[in-house]
């Protein structure tokens, strides 16, 4: 009989190798299962732990119609609730060509820049965007939110002001309330005091060593801060201003008033709300204070032709080199959102800004003219886009009447409301909301259109921005779309080749999990918006908590946290609050072993803990000994024991459960960091062989895209006696402990996992295990002997990862693991990660969803490199004018006088399969001594590029 039930095809258009590959590469390792290789991979003190309780995959149509359906709860109202969050318009050829565009979303982190300067690029504009709107010299290429911006900004001050003697940090009262409720939960933890209050009525500067002041206020008044800021510095204190972007095009810039940081959120350049996120912040400081700056900084470098070429710049890999000593554990940014925000300006440029800004101030004028005129009082003299009104005994009268029209007021309290206006506000909105405040006659529109604007004449910008080329060329659709393409081209994505990038999980970012982030009923809504009309996220919400839990065995999920190290963070928050409420204050002590990612020990110093370090045996494995040695020393104060599982050498741990019972034993909470979950979903489940706490990277595992280096999402998974101590918000039942300023963090891209996990089910998410397992050892055998393999369990396999030693060969050749990586660049290829966590290794990680022709194609790569290394080391290739010295190769180099004593053809077509499809890096490999000394973080002048 015909099978009529809707087929799920979607597990094998995921999973790379097809079935006879898969058998081949089965049987390349001895088995003849991917059952049997996973039995022998997994631990036995640790098999049937798994609870994957799924239903069944659905075909990708199903799917989304399934996800259509809950979207449809979402009621889309019109939002002038404000508080950080605006309705924007995303330009279509920013969202069809960038959002919607492989190319950019699969993109990594670029920290291999030589195949990066196209989203470096745009990473410039957007720093040289915030260097120019905010008035100060040195902006990065963007944070995650507002509320940690700040938090991250308090931290900063505290480090850097003179004034030693205080431990309290001024907040105004006039911030955003999510911004104040973050700053108190990074606070507590370090000692920190946050005095909330009025800036106008503070006696004595000198008992702080910081400041937060909001341009404009929350309410939406705009107040003078000149004479204050001078007050503060007078006492030896610094400044941080949370300013709006587009307030920035009217009004002075916070470096033009004295500001040491400038911070803030640019959702409102053409990101949509999303609920909550993702967004990319801003941070912006003075020169001086550039190397404690938080998060990534684009620089411009030279090339090895001294031709100009960009990079990250200083604190790339901070968490790695200072560990517990970091000023932040922030490991990602918001890049992809970064980069809309850019393009949004460049598309604009600074008239158009201006122009936006000056239409919502316009409208808001009106509106303001027209509620006085019906005899409504405004609380501000000055004011951008917000307004405050005394609305006395009317107010929840108003409330439920605007909600009639599907208009939703800010709640300030019972006898206050606000209004908000933004970029997509019309004459016509105006009239609906006057329509809402009128008891009878409504004013009329053109009579009011020339109402006095109401930005104070003292503040009024007086400075150009923006007035570099790139920010006044790419005006119509045409030219901006042939500008994001060729920034395009200029890369490596997933679009293009294989990212085997180690501990970072480069997963197939499918198209039918992309597509329900656009729609309208998942990006319009405001995160504030009342509960009612948010009950398609609120399903979803539900169905992925639930989700999670089986594939990791925990109790309880928070999505609040919107990136890994917000994830880390938040469970070391639980794990401290859970000690705390048992009286045990004085449990401070964070195990950490030698290999762990520098984020673990980062996020540690953050929460109050002191790390010890675990040694590692020479297999890569937790020293059981000197971690049971080392607990039960510190048996009275132990904490917790971060570990990432299976471990940062790509190796499942045989005595992972004896070391969960010897941290419990000893009074600890187990941790275990979830940035290698990929090889466990389906097999094994951290909440069910001893963790209390994960983080998982829903980027990686879950398959969110890297965006070129962000957006993340890190929720964490806990077991029940720890779900009291999960992140609260303002807007949830549980008011305090915000790690995100939004409830649920990056909201509109949970979507993408939703519909992973619903596509692949239980079925399917164990054979993505079993498969990038398979992949990782496929690659392992091929290249062992070729380069040894570093670690590996004791049946001689990996997990989902390898990790490739050349060290043996800088001693015999000179060599280096950066050479490797750039000559790998020349055959198309994203370097492996390198030098982490051994230095002058290579980290492979495949993925499940690279066919056998791809990790075949690598192999080659690898094994033709091998070669040349070889004939370095007898000398049939000079040791330092040689294809590996010389890499990347570009074509600019090719057509040029050839002094090399190889030929051209080697350079750059060392295998003949590259004719057919060869990528060109745009530039040579970068000077990165040269970009440290001479620090460029804006986009340089045309002469600069002449010196160049």
């Amino acid at each position: 009989m015909t099978e009529l039930s809707t087929q799920n095809e979607f597990i094998a258009r995921h999973i790379g190798p097809r079935e006879a590959d898969t058998v081949a590469m089965l049987q390349s390792l001895g088995y003849d299962s991917l059952e049997a290789l996973s039995a022998s991979v997994i631990p036995e003190s640790i098999k049937g732990t798994s609870v994957l309780d799924l239903p069944a995959g659905q075909s990708e149509a199903a799917a989304l119609a399934e996800i259509k359906a809950i979207a449809a709860k979402n009621q889309l109202f019109t939002h002038y609730i404000g508080q950080g969050y605006y309705g924007t318009h995303t330009p279509a050829p920013i969202l069809r060509n960038l959002l919607e565009n492989p190319a950019w979303y699969t993109a990594y982190t670029p920290y291999q820049p030589e195949i990066s300067q196209g989203r470096l690029e745009a990473l410039l504009n957007f720093q040289t965007l915030i260097i120019d709107l905010t008035g100060l010299p040195i902006a990065n290429a963007s944070l995650l939110d507002e509320a940690t911006a700040a938090a991250e900004a308090m931290t900063f001050c505290k480090r850097l002001a003179k004034n030693k003697a205080s431990n309290a940090f001024f907040a105004s009262r006039h911030c955003l309330p999510q911004t104040l409720d973050v700053l108190r939960t990074r606070a507590e933890p370090l000692g920190i005091e946050v005095v909330v209050g009025d800036e106008r009525e503070i006696d004595d500067a000198s008992a702080y060593f910081g400041a937060l002041l909001q341009y404009p206020g929350a309410d939406g008044d705009i107040f003078d801060y000149r004479e204050l800021v001078e007050r503060f510095h007078a006492a030896n204190a610094l400044v941080a201003v949370a300013a709006d972007l587009l307030a920035l095009t009217l009004l002075t810039p916070p470096g033009e008033f004295g500001a040491d940081v400038a911070l803030g959120t640019a959702q409102r350049f053409g990101v949509p709300l999303g609920f909550g996120g993702p967004h990319a912040a801003y941070f912006a400081t003075r020169d001086a204070f550039k190397r404690d700056m938080p998060g990534r900084l684009v620089g411009v470098s030279v090339d090895r032709f001294g031709k100009p070429a960009l990079r990250l710049a200083m604190q790339t890999r901070e968490q790695h080199i200072r560990r517990e000593k970091a000023t932040s554990n922030i490991c990602t940014a918001q890049v992809l959102l970064a980069n809309i925000a850019s393009m949004y300006a460049v598309y604009h440029g600074p008239q158009g800004l201006t122009q936006i800004a000056q239409r919502v101030h316009g409208l808001t004028a009106i509106l303001a003219a027209g509620l006085v005129e019906m005899g409504y009082a405004v609380e501000q003299e000055s004011f951008f886009d917000t307004l405050t009104l005394a609305t006395g005994e009317k107010t929840a009268a108003l409330h439920a009447k605007a909600r009639e029209a599907q208009i939703n007021l800010r709640e300030i309290d019972a006898t206050r409301l606000g209004l908000s206006l933004n970029e997509t506000t019309t004459p016509a909105d105006v009239e609906a909301l006057w329509a809402i405040f009128a008891d009878a006659a409504r004013p009329d529109f053109a009579a009011l259109a020339s109402a006095e604007r109401r930005l104070p004449a003292a503040l009024l910008r007086q400075s150009s921005f923006l007035q570099h080329a790139v920010f006044n060329r790419y005006h119509s659709e045409t030219e901006l779309m042939r500008y994001l393409r060729k920034l395009a081209d200029k890369d490596l994505a997933l679009d293009r080749t294989m990212i085997p990038l180690g501990s970072c999980t480069m997963k197939l970012n499918a198209a039918s999990e992309m597509i329900p982030i656009t729609w309208a009923e998942f990006g319009s809504l405001h995160p504030f918006a009342p509960v009612e009309q948010s009950q398609g996220y609120t399903q979803l919400t539900d169905d992925l908590e639930r989700m999670l839990c089986a594939a990791t065995g925990y109790d309880a999920i928070s999505l609040q946290p919107n990136a890994g190290s917000q994830g880390e963070y938040a469970g070391l928050l639980a794990i401290r609050a859970y000690h705390h409420s048992h009286g045990d204050v004085q449990r401070d002590i964070c195990l950490i072993p030698a290999s762990a990612h520098g984020t673990n020990p980062a996020t540690a110093s953050m929460v109050g803990m002191r790390v010890v370090v675990v040694a590692c045996d020479t297999r890569g494995n937790v020293d059981v000994d000197d971690l049971r040695k080392k607990a039960e020393e510190h048996r009275a104060r132990l904490a917790a024991l971060m570990i990432t599982y299976p471990s940062t050498h790509g190796v499942f741990e045989e005595a992972i459960r004896e070391i969960c019972t010897v941290v419990h034993d000893n009074g600890g909470q187990v941790y275990i960091d979830g940035a290698n979950m990929n090889a466990m979903v389906g097999l094994c489940a951290p909440g069910k062989f001893g963790g209390d706490v994960s983080h998982l990277n829903l980027h990686k595992t879950f398959c969110i895209p890297h965006g070129g280096g962000g957006p993340g999402v890190g929720p964490i998974g806990v077991k029940a006696h720890l779900a009291p101590f999960m992140p609260g918000h303002g807007q949830m039942q549980r008011k305090e402990g915000a790690v995100s300023a939004a409830p649920f963090g990056s909201a509109s891209i949970l979507p993408i996992t939703w519909m992973y996990i619903r596509m692949m089910g239980g079925e399917g998410l164990t054979r993505a295990s079993q498969m990038a397992i398979l992949n990782a050892n496929y690659i392992a055998r091929r290249l062992e002997e070729h380069y040894p393999v570093l670690y590996s369990g004791s049946n001689g396999l990996v997990a989902h990862e390898c990790i490739l030693d050349l060290r043996p060969l800088k001693e015999t050749s000179g060599v280096s693991v950066d050479d490797v990586a750039k000559r790998l660049i020349d055959f198309g290829f994203h370097a492996p990660t390198m030098s982490f966590p051994v230095a002058g290794t290579l980290m492979i990680e495949p993925t499940e969803s690279e066919s056998r022709e791809e990790l075949d194609r690598f192999c080659d790569a690898m094994i033709a490199i091998r070669e040349e290394i070889r004939a370095v080391e007898s000398g049939a290739l000079h040791s330092d004018d040689n294809p590996l010295k010389n890499a990347p190769h570009t074509a600019a180099e090719l057509v040029g006088e050839w002094n090399h004593p190889y030929s051209r053809e080697q350079a750059v077509y060392p295998l003949a399969s590259l004719v057919e499809a060869k990528y060109w890096p745009p530039v040579g490999r970068v000077d990165n001594v040269f970009g440290d000394r001479n620090l460029v973080c804006a986009c340089p002048s045309i002469e600069a590029y002449q010196e160049a």
